[in-house]
């Protein structure tokens, strides 16, 4: 597994807390998806300037490359009952709700089941008359692994069963329905695997990409399949005592050759998202170079980090204490993201996954 060197910090986890109203939470999405506000970080001249995401192309040159996630977001969560077994007494069956975080083989997972405690190795949680998952092991954090099984001959895999019965995995503090799943897709979403959307991309509209590619910027998706471990925010006291949960990364040879070549011409890697970046700094060398792999990275980026492969940043406003906010700290300077910050509270931006956009370069 990919990881890095932990660079030294005097930082503590709590260095990256802010206030935030609750109201300022975004429990939608804007519509249209680039009429989102942006704020624009310039980093040498330590300047902010606010934009709607549609200008993002403004910012945009000739000969850049727009790194994209274009993992897919599955309907990962499900509510099914627990089968009876020998020596259950219970009045109605026990409702189970589980959350798909990873897949392990063919129809093997990694779940979160709760309540967790009520599903022993061995044990069974049926989905309706469509679904079946038998636990076949408990690992370290809880979790469990399952195997499903499903009528094969209906359904050709397990994602076909979820496109029925499951739900977007919406984060705890998003409360309303969402009644469009696509709106938690980004609208190049490619390979189902993601618990959770790269949201950085959920403001590009396929005319707006249009527009960018007239104007000589390239596109070049990776994929990471994003887990829910990035989002939560970090309970330990210091920063380098928290461990990073891995993910899938897969990068062709045809999107590192035309960031390679981006690079050689002198042209800008303007990560779309954390999930790229985080992709891009993974499968760099230290001169930059970005190689084609399959591989799983526990990479973890905060103040002190070295940036190899990435020049400009396309983020959203992060969780208090999470990941995300130390790794846009260590691109653009802590002092500067958390003024930035301050900024938009004062300017009531909204926040998190389905809020207003950021882009430092």
């Amino acid at each position: 597994m990919i990881k890095n060197d932990l660079p030294k910090t005097e930082l503590m986890t709590k260095d990256f807390d802010y206030f935030l109203p609750e109201e300022q939470i975004a429990q939608t999405p804007i519509e249209p998806r680039d009429h989102s506000r942006l704020m624009v970080l310039d980093r040498k001249e330590k300047s902010i300037v606010h934009r709607h995401f549609y200008d993002i192309i403004d910012f945009l040159s000739e000969g850049d490359v727009l790194v994209i996630n274009d993992s897919r977001v599955i309907p990962a969560r499900i509510y099914g009952e627990k089968v009876r077994e020998e020596g259950d007494f219970v009045l109605e069956p026990a409702k189970i709700e589980t959350l798909l975080l990873r897949q392990r083989e063919t129809d093997v997972w990694e779940v979160l089941l709760r309540p967790a405690r009520k599903i022993k190795v061995g044990g069974s949680v049926r989905y309706g008359d469509i679904l079946t998952a038998t636990v076949t092991d408990i690992i370290e954090d809880g979790n469990r692994i399952v195997r499903f099984s499903y009528d094969k001959e209906k359904f050709a895999n397990i994602f076909e069963v979820l496109n029925i019965i499951g739900s977007m995995p919406l984060p705890p503090y998003i409360t309303k329905k969402l009644e469009d799943k696509e709106r938690y897709q980004t609208v190049y979403a490619r390979e189902n695997g993601s618990a959770a959307a790269p949201t950085a991309g959920l403001h590009f509209t396929k005319e707006l990409l249009e527009k960018i590619k007239q104007k000589g910027v390239k596109i070049a998706p990776v994929m990471l399949h994003v887990g829910l471990g990035t989002f939560r925010p970090v309970s330990e006291e210091k920063i380098t005592d928290h461990i990073m949960h891995s993910e899938y990364i897969s990068v062709t040879k045809e999107s590192a050759d035309t960031i390679n070549e981006c690079k050689k011409n002198g042209g800008r890697i303007v990560a779309v998202g954390t999930t790229s970046c985080r992709t891009l700094e993974s499968v760099s060398d230290e001169d930059g170079i970005i190689h084609p792999m399959c591989a799983e990275t526990g990479i973890f980026i905060y103040p002190g980090y070295k940036f190899k492969a990435t020049d400009a940043l396309i983020t959203n406003f992060h969780l208090p204490k999470s990941t995300l906010l130390m790794l846009v700290s260590a691109f653009a300077g802590k002092d500067f993201i958390m003024g930035a910050y301050e900024e938009a509270v004062k300017e009531k931006y909204r926040f998190f996954s389905f809020g207003d956009a950021m882009f430092i370069c």
